[in-house]
């Protein structure tokens, strides 16, 4: 476990945890910028060793990302970056309102996501097929009605040119 401690630089670290449908899919260190009572800004490298070729984006070694995760809103945003420092675009992910704990950064995904390019001028919802037959809206309605809502309003956002307002890094 990685403590909420300071590097040699006195960067602070935290993990952040990834889950989905109640299974870690990844953990990984990242330095926490700023964090102002309701949104956690960090910044990581790509953590795993290979290419991530979504057709519309590759992630891959080198890349870093600057995350927003909120206490209060239903969705984390990860603004993508080349290693060379050139921006790819932003990637959106639905998920609970995030916690920060003791140097833990818990992060539970809702299987929704959405692409805006580095132009803003292509904006693709994500995984609706897979996150309609998880059930969810079954078993929990409230939390399927939130989750398909923030997606709407970031995707409202993106075509609206208000994009903006989600990526100022601190």
């Amino acid at each position: 476990m990685i403590e909420n401690s300071a590097d040699a630089r006195g960067r602070r670290t935290v993990e952040v945890t990834l889950v989905h449908a109640g299974r870690t899919k990844i953990r990984y260190p990242a330095e926490l910028l700023d964090d102002d009572g309701s949104r956690i800004t960090v910044h990581a490298e790509w953590a795993a060793s290979r290419v991530k070729d979504l057709g519309f984006v590759r992630f891959e070694p080198g890349d870093s990302f600057v995350e927003r995760y909120w206490r209060d809103r239903w969705y984390a945003v990860k603004e993508v970056h080349t290693a060379d420092g050139a921006l790819k675009g932003w990637y959106a992910k639905v998920t609970r309102p995030s916690i920060l704990d003791d140097g833990q950064l818990h992060v539970e995904e809702m299987g929704l996501n959405l692409w805006v390019s580095a132009d803003t001028a292509t904006v693709l919802r994500l995984d609706e097929e897979a996150f309609a037959s998880s059930d969810l809206r079954g078993r929990d309605p409230e939390s399927a009605s939130r989750a398909e809502a923030a997606l709407d309003e970031l995707e409202h956002m993106a075509k609206q040119g208000r994009w903006g307002e989600l990526g100022r890094v601190p």
